[in-house]
């Protein structure tokens, strides 16, 4: 899984293949020197790499996954001068000396700089963000190599293999899509052998009145459905066939309603239930179709959301599926690991990339809405292409690009 561009083409300037502004007008300056100083990492004294030009590198390394460290800089000095005071000279550091910068800024500031940023941005307008009244989210996890160091394998783990351990330690990590617009926001990450039920845990609280969430049979529990509850959202989550749920009252579209409870115990003694509305059905004529699939949900009346059309919207939570591949496969790169040796590199790494397809996405989604597009309909591949080759600098960053996007 070695990385085999060690450079960018000759003569590449980062006008050629990455527009800071893009980067810059969903991150502006303004946010990150406000996160820095949130996180007292603000440079108190002249570098080669001030904090906020790390921040940006951070994201931009996110971009060139296949470029040596050394590469990428070279090419966003040239590009950024306009967060700089113009008359300052910057070298080029070498790699130890990135690896200093890197490390003086930490993973604190980046993951605070993507929490505070990185958000639902559906409007209104937006296709394929909406059903009915309500902004549809997703809620599901994955995995991702990171290099192989012993600091890097004590901190992560790795999954078991055929033969011994996997080639490579991984992180495991949980997020939520919004699915119109395939944004990647509330992401935690640890360790691999942390599952997906504990992680989720600190992402629901994201969840906001106005939204549904969709989720895989795997999430489903007493506990994290009554923590997903209480933020005001409504779930459509599925669960197992063999779940026991039990029919209080059938509704006219064929759903039931039902409740969960936390133990077997409760369930007993009618304890601590929350009433929940289950929906069964088929799929006929679908090659490898499961006998029944089973989804309960906190929308209760049955005439603000009908069976037949929450079993037909159920298939949008693999969007998130998409959004996952997006970041792993045409972002990152097929067979690539995150190149960071240390764990809180890793970290840093692992949401610079998510700032990085935030960018992307976000632009895709304004793009979506000058032509009254679905977002869907739009390459996210081509995007990134777009993001990375020529745009003019008068465009891209304007003289007063601070002013415009703070």
């Amino acid at each position: 899984m070695a990385r085999t561009v060690a450079s960018l083409p000759p003569g590449s300037r980062i006008t050629d293949y990455v527009s800071l502004g893009v980067v810059a007008k969903f991150f502006p300056r303004a946010k990150v020197d406000a996160v820095l100083k949130q996180t007292e990492r603000t440079s108190v004294r002249e570098r080669d790499l001030p904090a906020h030009v790390v921040v940006y590198y951070v994201i931009a390394l996110a971009l060139y996954m296949r470029s040596s460290y050394r590469e990428v800089l070279r090419c966003l000095l040239e590009g950024v001068q306009w967060l700089l005071d113009p008359s300052v000279s910057i070298k080029v550091a070498g790699k130890s000396g990135i690896s200093q910068a890197r490390s003086r800024l930490g993973a604190e500031p980046v993951k605070a700089l993507y929490d505070a940023v990185v958000a639902p941005i559906a409007q209104a307008q937006t296709k394929g963000a909406w059903f009915r009244q309500w902004r549809l989210v997703s809620l599901d996890g994955s995995t991702m190599d990171v290099a192989d160091t012993v600091e890097n394998d004590n901190a992560f783990g790795r999954p078991g293999a055929s033969r011994g351990n996997s080639a490579y330690p991984k992180l495991r990590f949980v997020a939520l899509l919004e699915n119109g617009t395939h944004v990647l926001c509330a992401a935690q990450m640890d360790q691999y052998s942390t599952d997906e039920l504990t992680l989720a845990e600190s992402v629901v609280p994201a969840l906001r009145k106005g939204m549904l969430c969709l989720a895989d049979r795997f999430f489903p529990s007493y506990n994290l459905w009554q923590k997903a509850a209480k933020t005001g959202a409504d779930l459509l989550w599925r669960t197992r066939k063999n779940a026991r749920l039990e029919v209080d009252e059938r509704l006219p579209d064929g759903s039931y309603l039902s409740r969960i409870y936390p133990t077997t115990s409760d369930r007993r003694n009618g304890r601590k239930g929350i009433v929940v509305r289950a929906i069964d059905y088929h799929l006929d004529q679908v090659p490898d179709a499961e006998p029944i699939y089973r989804l309960i949900t906190t929308i209760l009346d049955h005439t603000l959301a009908p069976a037949l059309e929450l079993a037909a919207l159920y298939h949008e939570r693999w969007e998130i599926e998409t959004s996952l591949d997006e970041l792993k496969t045409h972002l990152r790169g097929a067979q690539i690991v995150l190149r960071s040796k240390t764990p809180e590199l890793v970290r840093q790494e692992f949401y610079g990339l998510l700032m990085a397809h935030f960018a992307v996405r976000a632009l895709m989604h304004e793009a979506a809405l000058r032509i009254d597009e679905d977002p869907d309909r739009l390459s996210f591949l081509h995007a990134v292409r777009v993001v990375q080759r020529r745009l003019p600098r008068s465009a891209a960053i304007p003289p007063s690009a601070e002013e415009n996007l703070a």
